[in-house]
């Protein structure tokens, strides 16, 4: 029988953001780990927020601005895609 080691504490997910608008090619950098996150778009507005890792190694984002938007979406092992409610999208990688 194969035996596999299981971490205690997974390693949360995060790193350095960085995004681009789909149509405006406008951009998001930020950095953060679990729980604090945080990214700033091209207009110096802060976008605070969190990461979920699920069963499938998927990672569900959740972010908000201080006016209360809200930014949300999922990345996998390719990329990462991000949604507001007005339907503006950011697509880009997590390094």
């Amino acid at each position: 029988m194969i035996y596999r080691k299981k971490r205690a504490h997974p390693k949360a997910p995060g790193g350095f953001f960085s995004l681009e608008d789909e149509r405006t090619k406008g951009r998001l950098h930020g950095f953060g780990f679990g729980e604090y996150i945080s990214i700033r778009d091209e207009f110096g507005n802060m976008w605070r927020g969190s990461a979920e890792r699920g069963d499938d190694d998927a990672v569900r984002y959740t972010f908000r601005n201080e006016k209360g938007e809200a930014i949300s979406g999922v990345s996998d092992q390719f990329g990462i895609v991000l949604r507001d409610d007005r339907g503006k999208t950011w697509r880009g990688f997590v390094d």
